[in-house]
């Protein structure tokens, strides 16, 4: 049981409940995270928001997830793992490669140099040294993509971190951290 309240649609207001009942037409249910979320609509809405507007970005969803996987790790949110795993499949992603992205592994060098540059960037909290930063761009990791991956790690922390203070109750098949 979650040590904060899961909202459900039919005790909330009608726009946190518009939004449920959106997310619930997409993806078929409404996973833990959305209705903890919703405790604060302005989070909410802004997870929802970021997700959106990082979805065209320059990073493929298959990366999306790799990140995902990598940030879940670090932060040890298994909600975000188990949640992650459940989803790497629909991007391309076997069990191997999702349990390989967690440990910053990839048999692909750029898949690699991603994970490695994000795993720097949580383990630094930003400060990334300029040798990471010659490594990743030699990688074939610029600036704007760079950013675009401190904006997947910011993502990811929202609900790591809510997920972790709520102790939220796993919804997907459970991944040990």
């Amino acid at each position: 049981m979650s040590r904060i309240a899961l909202v459900v649609p039919a005790n909330t207001d009608t726009k946190v409940a518009a939004t449920l009942s959106h997310i619930k037409a997409s993806v078929g249910n409404v996973p833990n995270v959305f209705a903890l979320l919703a405790n604060a609509p302005v989070a909410l809405d802004g997870y929802l928001s970021l997700s959106k507007a990082l979805s065209p970005g320059r990073l493929t969803g298959r990366q999306r997830e790799i990140l995902a996987l990598a940030i879940a790790q670090e932060n040890s949110c298994q909600y975000c793992l188990s949640a992650h795993t459940a989803l790497a499949e629909g991007v391309g992603l076997s069990a191997a490669d999702a349990r390989k992205a967690r440990f910053g592994k990839s048999d692909d060098p750029f898949e690699r140099a991603l994970i490695h540059f994000t795993q720097n960037i949580i383990r630094q909290r930003g400060l990334v040294s300029d040798e990471n930063l010659d490594r990743a761009r030699k990688a074939g990791i610029d600036d704007g993509l760079m950013l675009e991956v401190v904006a997947n790690v910011a993502l990811n922390t929202l609900t790591n971190y809510a997920n972790r203070l709520a102790d939220t109750e796993i919804d997907s098949p459970v991944v040990e951290v």
